[in-house]
């Protein structure tokens, strides 16, 4: 009994000498508080993922379909301060999106920002009618070409806000529907690519 007792207390030190440590975003969403990580050691926190979603970010519910993520890239104190590592629109939203007689043509393309980061990024187009092979084509090309251009031309962070926010799928939706009859455009998934 005593030895179980031992042990259930040492568990109970090791627990108090662990910190809790505040999460925020980054500059370009406005260092936005995401929640709290705990760790014995400031240099174990480095690296940690934290997910939220844009709608709990922003308080606006109705963005509470994609999904955030960032890394922990510096810790000061109490604080520990992220990067952006990608987005993603969930699959229930999506699967909305689709009807029948309708075409869903999507664009993947790594593309590399103004001050040299890479991203990976998929856009999506949804049509009012079926897509001709032709039409559809040209749809993809104009997503691929968007993505290249725009993120050669701004910052990581820059890019970043406007393929989440949406201003990139704005952009993308009155140019493509001049092309097709077009219902919607979104960048449904990113991910931040790590160079050497």
């Amino acid at each position: 009994m005593a030895r179980r007792k031992k042990q259930i207390g040492r568990r109970v030190e090791g627990w108090k000498a662990k910190s809790w440590y505040k999460v925020y975003a980054p500059d370009n969403f406005e260092k936005v508080y995401l929640g709290d990580t705990i760790s014995a050691d400031p240099s174990k926190v480095y690296g940690r993922v934290m997910q939220t979603t844009l709608g709990e970010m922003t308080q606006d519910y109705s963005k509470q379909n994609v999904k955030m993520r960032f890394k922990v890239t510096n810790v000061a104190g109490d604080s520990a301060y992220t990067e952006f590592v990608g987005h993603e629109v969930t699959k229930d939203f999506l699967r909305a999106m689709v009807k029948r007689r309708t075409s869903r043509i999507d664009s993947h393309v790594l593309v590399t920002t103004k001050d040299g980061k890479k991203i990976r990024v998929t856009s999506t187009c949804f049509t009012i009618n079926r897509a001709e092979v032709s039409q559809a084509k040209a749809i993809r090309q104009t997503l691929t070409n968007y993505m290249l251009t725009r993120a050669s031309e701004v910052s990581y962070d820059n890019f970043v806000k406007e393929i989440v926010g949406g201003d990139a799928s704005r952009d993308l939706f009155k140019t493509i529907k001049l092309i097709f009859p077009t219902r919607r455009v979104e960048i449904i998934k990113s991910k931040a690519v790590e160079t050497q």
